[in-house]
């Protein structure tokens, strides 16, 4: 099977739900995207039919889409692209189309964020910080007088 790369923008039409798969956090999410296209006949952009996707993400990349996101919320998601044939309760044969994700993030173009660095967790054994505690020194805060 040939692996297909896809990049989507769309809103999250379900809150972020979590599992635990072995030792690893899975979290999924259902993301509504809506192509547009331009008609240079009628001149103008049209709005396609809302395209559904089961978006999946692991570890790390899981417990922070959960942290961040709620339903509604306009995201980026990127990765691994895949249809699942199933059939329904009625016998009817559908599709499901999933992404497992390697980047999510919100969409900038829709509104601000505020970006909080999850910390690495520092060994027990040893008195030395997490690396990123050393390499960035606490902010110095500076009044105007």
């Amino acid at each position: 099977m040939n692996e297909t790369l896809m990049t989507l923008q769309g809103r999250l039409g379900s809150n972020v739900t979590t599992r635990v798969v072995g030792d690893a956090v899975v979290a999924s999410f259902r993301l509504a995207s809506n192509p547009r296209r331009y008609h240079r006949k009628t001149d103008e952009w049209v709005d396609g039919e809302t395209q559904w996707y089961t978006v999946t993400a692991w570890r790390s990349l899981g417990e922070n889409c959960e942290r961040s996101l709620r339903r509604g919320d306009p995201v980026v998601v990127h990765g691994r692209f895949t249809i699942s044939p199933w059939t329904n309760a009625d016998g009817v044969p559908m599709l499901s189309l999933e992404i497992e994700a390697s980047f999510v993030g919100h969409d900038l173009n829709r509104g601000a964020t505020m970006f909080t660095r999850t910390p690495r967790p520092t060994d027990p054994s040893s008195d030395e910080p997490a690396p990123e505690a050393r390499d960035h020194p606490a902010e110095e805060v500076v009044t105007a007088a």
